[in-house]
């Protein structure tokens, strides 16, 4: 389902880029590491019609993705905020063809590109969803959880999301904390929908260990080898019955075309920071459901702003599957938005206001800002 109508264009005064470091209210462990301070840039484009926001979901060090805050600041001040300030009027399509000249750095392109969204739509008084396709007014939420000290601990952590009303849960996995931490969740909650997700820390040699987890009926397997390993993906589909789902491997419509196109997933993860853009994560979306491919909408901790970006697009018809836009809470004791996201009967409310729907709790955001610099037209 393609966009309803193009934005309006807006012309850019000037983009406000802001580091911040939030607490979470909870370490997060992954394969790849512990976070307990989420560090995020958020932009603000200022615009002869209003203003906009968005939000840059790099982390602070090149763990998930080799991208990460510094680099993004980098290229963000130096040649991507400057390519966008030396055009005379810009719709938000046009900054993934303006940007394209600039290999890489999808998360920092994806939060100029919001920035532009939000100013053009709240300009015409128009909601991300309805802009974007989105037809719910709910979406059902799901809740990653991150490696707990020992499967005791975890099951217990798992009955306090179930507790609140998530109606899917996702653990994380590696190596050495897998199949028993897989086995006492499913063995104390053997009716929920359950999925693992490996961020990349195995490869096609653990094969047999992986093949162990089709016991536990999940849904899928998310990101168990590399980025890169799309062919050993596809020779791991063929030996587990498990669905595999990639996330780390789609980057764009095209990765996930021969991802699809080799047999390497059956399920796809759609994160609008590492695909570029929302416009390139609602074309995958259209590319899955044409395929039969379910989709979801992953999370990268995001702030309210992002929170309400993705919200609306798991709205879109195309994401058949409960995603990770949990409540704001899930993460931080206090958000950077007026109104965070919170769970209701299992669901999160789409935003329906102007742009992302969502107004900035200006106290909140000085707090938690760090570094801070404006590149002006």
């Amino acid at each position: 389902m393609p966009l309803a109508s193009h934005a309006a264009s807006v012309r850019l005064e000037e983009i406000e880029l802001r580091v911040l470091q939030i607490p979470l209210v909870a370490p997060f462990t992954t394969s790849f590491g512990t976070e307990t301070v989420r560090e995020v840039i958020v932009v603000r484009a200022r615009t002869d019609v209003g203003e906009g926001w968005g939000e840059i979901v790099t982390q602070s060090a090149p763990l998930y993705s080799s991208e990460y805050t510094q680099g993004a600041w980098d290229v963000a001040t130096r040649w991507l905020v400057p390519a966008l300030l030396d055009r005379r009027a810009l719709a938000p399509e046009d900054v993934a063809p303006t940007l394209e000249p600039f290999v890489g750095h999808r998360m920092a392109k994806a939060g100029l590109e919001l920035a532009v969204i939000d100013a053009a739509l709240r300009s015409e008084g128009r909601s991300f969803a309805s802009y974007l396709g989105g037809a719910a007014a709910m979406i059902p939420s799901g809740v990653s959880v991150g490696i707990q000290p020992d499967p005791a601990a975890l099951v217990e952590t798992v009955r306090g999301y179930l507790d609140e009303g998530y109606v899917r849960i996702k653990i994380k996995i590696k190596p050495g904390r897998d199949i028993a931490e897989t086995d006492a969740v499913r063995s104390a909650f053997p009716d929920i929908p359950l999925q693992v997700d490996a961020n990349s820390a195995y490869t096609l040699a653990d094969a047999d260990l992986l093949a162990q987890l089709d016991r536990f009926g999940l849904l899928l397997i998310e990101q168990p080898l590399q980025e890169d390993d799309i062919v050993d993906h596809a020779a791991l589909a063929q030996q587990l019955k498990t669905p595999i789902c990639l996330d780390e491997s789609i980057t764009s419509v095209k990765a996930a075309r021969d991802a699809l196109a080799l047999g390497a997933t059956t399920v796809i993860n759609v994160k609008a920071g590492r695909v570029g853009g929302y416009l390139e994560a609602l074309r995958i979306a259209d590319l899955c459901a044409s395929a039969g491919i379910p989709v979801w909408c992953g999370g990268m901790l995001e702030t309210g702003i992002g929170r309400a970006a993705n919200a609306a697009l798991a709205a879109h018809p195309g994401f058949t599957l409960p995603g990770d836009v949990s409540a704001s809470a899930r993460f931080y004791a206090r958000d950077i938005v007026t109104q965070p996201a919170v769970l209701e009967d299992g669901h999160v409310r789409v935003p329906t206001g102007p742009g992302l729907g969502v107004e900035i709790d200006s106290e909140a955001l000085e707090a938690f800002t760090v570094a801070r610099e404006t590149l002006r037209a």
